[in-house]
């Protein structure tokens, strides 16, 4: 069914790493721009930028990426922005998920791809939130989908901050389908959900897995506007949060909170499931955790 997808499959690799690259320059402008206020006096922030590689069980290659991290910035504590393309094939345990997962095939021909971007923030000033994006492609020979989004987690939350980073996402989402917005959002709702906890890891964004409507164009131009809404929907609250003076009582809730942003992603995220048992790089499947956490 989807043999020749080598077409589609660069394109959604190579969109993955512009909008890395856009991410990148505009986290590295806050850096340059942050000139007054709490830590203003610090050498702004820049990505460490270094490849990442996987190998089959044979030795062959199975594809990488790029990983870029930022750490002690003025305006990011830490920061990973990744990009990868990785291809093979399913070990057993991957198999049978898939299969639960209800794509056809993979038991027989277990190959396959993906792509995609992923992006973590973690933040000095702890009125400014924390936030994950990421968008992603994944191929087998007999199916094809997209998944992703972004979810802000904020460790004091401001209403007009949740309203603003809504918004944003509706308006992008909204050209594409009235019904996407209210569906992705119940649906980050749903998955960003905390059990042992019985709470919300944040204030929810947008979020989908294993989208595939049978339109591949429409399907890639909606993960796109995912994508390109990220920036305005995340960039202006970190201009306004980034000079607010904070107290130490201010950073003990960052801490504790950001205790419940590394439970979620080690005991239920996906992706951080899926790059583990696939062999990608430990260090860049767990860019997510942050520097500094505190359980009481």
């Amino acid at each position: 069914m989807t043999e020749s997808f080598a077409a589609e499959k660069q394109r959604a690799a190579d969109w993955f790493r512009e909008l890395r690259n856009q991410i990148v320059a505009a986290f590295e402008a806050l850096e340059d721009n942050h000139t007054s206020g709490p830590l203003s006096d610090r050498p702004a922030g820049r990505f460490d930028v270094s490849n990442t590689s996987r190998q089959s069980d044979d030795g062959s290659d199975a594809g990488g990426g790029l990983m870029s991290v930022m750490r002690g910035g003025r305006v990011f504590e830490k920061v990973g922005v990744n990009v990868s393309e990785v291809y093979g094939t399913l070990g057993d345990a991957a198999q049978k998920s898939m299969a639960a997962r209800g794509v056809p095939g993979i038991e027989d021909d277990p190959r396959f791809w993906a792509s995609g971007i992923s992006l973590v923030a973690h933040m000095q000033n702890p009125h400014a939130p924390a936030v994950h994006m990421n968008t992603r492609m994944f191929w087998t020979p007999h199916a094809w989908w997209f998944g992703g989004g972004s979810d802000l987690n904020p460790c004091i939350e401001y209403e007009e901050d949740t309203a603003h980073f809504h918004a944003t996402q509706k308006a992008h989402l909204d050209p594409h389908g009235d019904a996407h917005y209210p569906k992705l959002k119940a649906w980050a709702d749903e998955y960003f959900y905390i059990p042992h906890r019985h709470r919300a890891r944040g204030v929810g964004g947008i979020f989908m897995d294993d989208h595939n409507s049978g339109d591949w164009q429409a399907d890639f131009a909606l993960t796109q506007d995912i994508g390109r809404a990220f920036l305005p929907a995340f960039v202006p609250l970190v201009e306004k949060r980034r000079t607010q003076p904070w107290t130490d009582e201010d950073k003990n809730t960052q801490l504790i909170h950001r205790g419940l942003y590394a439970e979620y992603n080690l005991v239920y995220d996906r992706g951080t499931k899926f790059g583990l048992a696939t062999g990608h790089d430990a260090d860049a499947v767990l860019m997510s955790l942050p520097p500094l956490a505190k359980w009481i």
